[in-house]
This record gives structure tokens, C-alpha cells and sequence, in this order.
């Protein structure tokens, strides 16, 4: 079960990849054509462990360690646009957006992410949920990227709520740690809702 918001808290703040929308066996879809036609290496068990960074960060990396001359905002927009059509098949997670539901009118609400206004906004419209966040922040809204604070923060003052009045809610390590860096309480999904992914320890 997951755990009552405190009395104290005035804001809620989302992830959106694998706490509002169970889209990660898609995006690994998505990155498994990009890397075949580009003669990457990429483990499903490293994709995991990346939630949160930007495709373009991923790319930089993959393409450091290999060897392989690569841009990474092209092969960032490709891996976008391989994902892009898969959108339609997003389902909910929907333990996760009960509380939003819930809590629409009660506590202001935003969503932090790492992908890109581009996606986030296609993921949550068709979802039929964008109307209950105030605030959308993304990748391209700070400088660094999860497990710094710095787009919790932004959402956080986007909302016009203090960090330490805040709730956010997450399903990776590296968004724990910056949600946790931001001085707000967390809430692991992971330890709550049950998903297909291969890294989740929930029932």
C-alpha cells in the first residue's frame, strides 16, 4: 500500500517514465532499434539504471566508451522519433495516478522528467491527464539532470511550494537521490506498484 501524504506536505511532484505511465518497456524498445542501426552496446540492464537521464546524455556516454564518432541530439531525436509512435500503446500506472486524481483541487501538482516537453506532453495528453499538473519541467528546462536536485527544485518553485513541503514520487535510484538531494520526501514506486520491468522489487 502506498503510504498517506502528511499533513504537512503542500505540493506533489511526479516522474513521469515508469511512475505515471508505464512506458519503459517501450522506450527500450525504441532504443533497441536505434543502437542496432548504429552499432551500439546497450544493456537492458543499463537502460534501467539510467531512468532519468536525457536519450542525448545516454548517446554521449555509449558513444565515449565505444569508440563510435556519433551526435548525440541526432541520435537522440531518432531514438524520440522511433518512440514516438508507440505512444499510443501507454498504459497508466494506475496506483500513481489515483493519488493524482485525488489529490486534483486539494494540493498543487507537477510533473519532473527527464525526457523532453516534446514527449512528456504527448505521454500525459494521451493518457488524459495533463490538466491536473500545474507545472510541466523537463530535461530541457535546467542544466543538470537527475541525481542532481535541479528539476525537482524547479517544479518545486514553479509551484510556488517550498522543497521541504514537497512530495515527490519516483521509480529510479537516480531520481530518489535527487528528489532527496532537494531536501523533499520520496516516495519509491518501485516499492509499491507491480510492472513488467525487469529491475522492479515491488509484489
Amino acid at each position: 500500500m502506498i503510504p498517506p501524504i502528511p499533513e504537512s506536505i503542500q505540493g506533489l511532484i511526479f516522474d513521469c517514465d515508469g511512475t505515471l505511465a508505464d512506458t519503459m518497456p517501450l522506450h527500450w524498445r525504441a532504443w533497441q532499434a536505434v543502437i542496432a542501426r548504429h552499432g551500439l552496446t546497450f544493456s537492458e540492464e543499463r537502460f534501467y539504471s539510467l531512468g532519468g537521464i536525457p536519450s542525448r546524455e545516454i548517446v554521449q556516454a555509449l558513444s565515449r566508451e565505444q569508440g563510435i564518432e556519433l551526435d548525440p541530439l541526432a541520435i537522440a531525436r531518432e531514438k524520440e522519433d522511433t518512440y514516438l509512435p508507440l505512444i499510443e500503446q501507454v498504459e497508466p500506472i494506475n496506483a500513481i495516478v489515483g493519488i493524482v486524481r485525488e489529490n486534483h483541487g486539494v494540493r498543487p501538482m507537477a510533473v519532473a522528467s527527464g525526457g523532453t516537453h516534446r514527449v512528456i506532453e504527448r505521454v500525459l495528453d494521451h493518457l488524459g491527464i495533463r490538466h491536473f499538473f500545474a507545472a510541466v519541467v523537463t530535461s530541457e528546462d535546467v542544466s543538470r539532470q537527475k541525481p542532481a536536485p535541479d528539476i525537482f527544485l524547479e517544479a518545486a518553485r514553479r509551484l510556488g511550494v517550498p522543497p521541504a513541503a514537497c512530495l515527490a514520487y519516483e521509480d529510479t535510484d537516480l531520481g530518489m537521490q535527487a528528489i532527496r538531494a532537494a531536501g523533499m520526501m520520496a516516495v519509491d514506486v518501485r516499492e509499491f506498484v507491480e510492472t513488467d520491468r525487469p529491475d522492479r522489487r515491488g509484489v
